[in-house]
């Protein structure tokens, strides 16, 4: 059992049970879209020249220590033939011998980044006709290269990814328009090293539905998007924006790549990771467990309030049907901030299930992200989500909280840093999307 939640004693100590499973489960999930596990065997042969290595995203600096046992240790690889930069996270670096590492701001970039992008750019530059380019990208990226358009400064790409980040947009939104505010984004790492052999990009999705053009905004492959879409986005959710970025969504030069572009004329796009199959893997640790199980899919998007109140109907259906069932979920939630609180889309989630299921025994849930931070400053801290039992209704009832006002000030990690049912993994190294299950006895 992890010991970092402990049974407590409560009304329903059998309830506190559930909580190794469901850490099981979410484990489950995760472990299935590790670069251990799913890189090595998408890797390329070695070429004639080298093997230059550009990844960004919360898996980036696991991935290219991946790659660098592969090419050097399987392969033997001369080292001076590996080379390369990856730019992930603060806190999800790892050793590596050939690539470097720089450890960046998320989900706000920052001037790590900022140099990390220039440095990637220089490098597929520098790729000539026997070098090959190899792209790894995972959720984050689109953060960690921050490459801002000529007129955009860096203060306004923050303060715009600021603004994207409270509005509530789903990620395909936002990467819209972070993509024609990038000289890294949309295509455009492709055409920087199309001098290369070959770009080959290998992928960890994150995004629901799997688009190439979304992962980390998608810097190897066409945009089907355009700056008018971008602008529509900006007017949709009525984003406040420095005149600078909105000349920037009206100069076609900031136009994205699009299909028939020769910089794909020697790329090659393939997802070694993907969230249904992280989802298929926690399932089957329910259904071994003796849980009837019901998955919602892998792709689910809506404000996660809403979301928690859906699923809260079907589990108190089971219950009054004497189901034992589990109930699966995963994709990417939004929240729409009105509040000043701390949090993200899973606590919030798991806040709003809590308030729902208050008064009902036999119900246990855990919503994660699978990459060990939901919301937060952008610290390896930062609490993955939020797991509720019975042990959680009775503190609520104890400390007299009420999980509603609460959820009205966006404060999910507030009200379970009191309960104490913060999902603490940190740094995971991968990012397949949300995890969700609730169990019913």
């Amino acid at each position: 059992m992890d010991n970092r939640f402990p049974v407590r004693s409560n009304p329903d100590s059998a309830m506190t049970d559930k909580r190794p499973l469901l850490r099981a489960i979410f484990d489950a999930a995760v472990a299935e879209a590790h670069p251990d596990v799913v890189l090595a065997r998408h890797l390329r042969p070695v070429p004639k020249g080298r093997v230059i290595c550009l990844a960004a995203g919360k898996g980036a600096a696991a991935l290219a220590a991946a790659a660098e046992r592969h090419y050097l240790d399987t392969l033997g690889l001369e080292p001076s033939r590996l080379s390369g930069i990856a730019t992930t996270r603060h806190g999800h670096g790892v050793p590596t011998r050939r690539i470097r590492v720089v450890e960046a701001g998320h989900p706000v970039p920052d001037e790590a980044g900022l140099k990390g992008a220039a440095d990637t750019l220089a490098l597929a530059q520098e790729a000539t006709s026997d070098d090959l380019l190899l792209v790894l990208i995972s959720g984050g990226g689109s953060a960690n290269w921050i490459a801002p358009v000529d007129g955009v400064s860096f203060a306004q790409k923050q303060q715009v990814n600021r603004a994207l980040l409270r509005s509530g947009a789903p990620i395909g939104e936002m990467n819209v328009v972070r993509k024609h505010l990038s000289r890294i984004k949309g295509g455009r790492l492709a055409r920087a090293g199309q001098r290369a052999a070959g770009i080959v990009t290998l992928a960890i999705s994150d995004v629901p539905h799997d688009d190439p053009s979304a992962i980390a905004s998608g810097p190897t492959v066409p945009d089907p998007t355009t700056l008018a879409d971008a602008r529509a986005i900006v007017a949709k959710y009525n984003l406040t924006v420095d005149d600078a970025v909105r000349r920037a969504l009206d100069n076609p030069a900031n136009e994205s790549c699009k299909p028939g572009d020769a910089a794909f004329a020697r790329t090659t796009f393939e997802l070694i990771a993907k969230p249904k199959a992280s989802l298929e893997a926690a399932a089957k640790v329910a259904s071994d467990a003796g849980y009837e199980v019901i998955a919602l899919g892998a792709d689910l998007e809506g404000e996660a309030r809403d979301v928690a109140a859906e699923h809260a109907k079907m589990a108190l259906k089971a219950r009054r049907e004497g189901k034992r069932m589990a109930i699966l979920s995963g994709g990417e939630l939004t929240v729409t901030v009105r509040g000043n609180g701390r949090g993200g889309p899973n606590q919030e989630y798991a806040l709003a299930l809590a308030d729902l299921l208050k008064d009902t025994a036999g119900i246990a849930a855990l919503a994660g992200d699978t990459d060990g931070a939901d919301g937060g400053a952008g610290s390896a801290s930062d609490p993955a989500g939020a797991m509720i039992d019975a042990a959680t209704f009775a503190r609520m009832k104890s400390l007299g909280l009420d999980a509603r006002s609460y959820l009205e000030n966006n404060d999910a990690t507030g009200f379970f840093s009191q309960t104490g049912d913060l999902l603490q993994t940190g740094p995971t190294l991968t990012n397949v999307n949300d995890i969700r299950a609730i169990l019913v006895d």
